[in-house]
């Protein structure tokens, strides 16, 4: 029965988990790209541009707003700030 219960809790958790963003998280190497990740993952993208080589964007999720900075190069988050 322990089994069961955990592994019911993993499933339910990790659904949420794979939503949140890190450093580690690799959205894309153009703006439309990284754009339609994190819509995909359920964020309204309020503002997008490109800003000394990296792509900058601003973000709304759950009432909370963030911002993001991706390197073009490889497609990973370099800055991540949540307010």
């Amino acid at each position: 029965m322990k089994k069961f219960a955990l592994i019911a809790l993993i499933a339910m958790t990790s659904p949420a988990l794979a939503q949140d963003l890190t450093t580690e998280t690799l959205l894309g190497t153009t703006l439309e790209e990284v754009q339609a990740s994190l819509t995909e993952m359920g964020y309204e993208v309020r503002k997008a541009e490109m800003e000394d080589g990296k792509i900058e964007i601003y973000f709304v999720k759950d009432g909370a707003m963030g911002e993001v900075y991706v390197d073009p190069a490889t497609g990973a988050i370099t800055k991540l700030d949540m307010n």
